[in-house]
């Protein structure tokens, strides 16, 4: 019989500590990445709102035939963009051929070239302030965001996300690899109940 003290069992064998399968270690969300993540986001969809509006820009310049270098213009502006929203998805194909969209000063650069070339060429005339508000509203969002990523690469925000996301991603294989634990142990004891009856 185990005493206070004593940690063995009846058959003198120890008695290990079960732990309850309704005890889950739960991993937490670091606050800094999911605001990086927010961000990201922010940015992914004013990149996207930059081409609909260069879309919309080449389709009218081709459609009135008067200015094609504009529709040409506006053409490159989306193929661009479209690459400001493969660099917020940090798609390691794309983070792979072009490390430069990896720091966050590289991204901002490109996020504010984006948003000068759709703010370019503005057509003032009365029947398209739509078009040109559509542009600024999309071409200064973008702008803004663009800023904040070249301070924010300046001052190693980016190393610190690519830190805390390192970390992140050994605390949930840790867990895991505890809940395997957890569960082979389980399946163990199950076994050593069994041939002891």
């Amino acid at each position: 019989m185990a005493r206070n003290g004593d940690p063995q069992g009846d058959g003198g064998e120890p008695v290990l500590p079960r732990a309850s399968s309704s005890t889950r270690l739960r991993s937490r969300s670091d606050p800094f990445l999911v605001v990086c993540r927010c961000f990201s986001v922010i940015t992914s969809l004013t990149a996207i709102l930059c081409i609909a509006v260069n879309v919309l820009s080449a389709f009218r310049s081709f459609k009135n035939g008067a200015d094609v270098f504009d529709g040409i213009f506006r053409c490159y502006a989306v193929v661009i963009a479209f690459f400001v929203v493969l660099a917020e998805t940090e798609w390691g194909f794309i983070i792979k051929f072009w490390k430069v969209l990896e720091y966050w000063a590289g991204r901002g650069m490109l996020q504010i070239f984006v948003a000068v070339m759709t703010r370019a060429f503005p057509d003032y005339t009365v029947k398209q302030q739509d078009l040109v508000l559509l542009q600024n509203i999309a071409s200064y969002m973008l702008l803004a965001c663009g800023v904040v990523y070249v301070f924010s690469g300046i001052l190693c925000i980016g190393f610190l996300k690519r830190s805390r996301q390192q970390k992140e991603i050994t605390r949930e294989q840790a867990v895991q690899d505890l809940e395997e634990l957890e569960r082979r142990r389980e399946e163990l004891e199950q076994l050593l109940l069994a041939e002891r009856v």
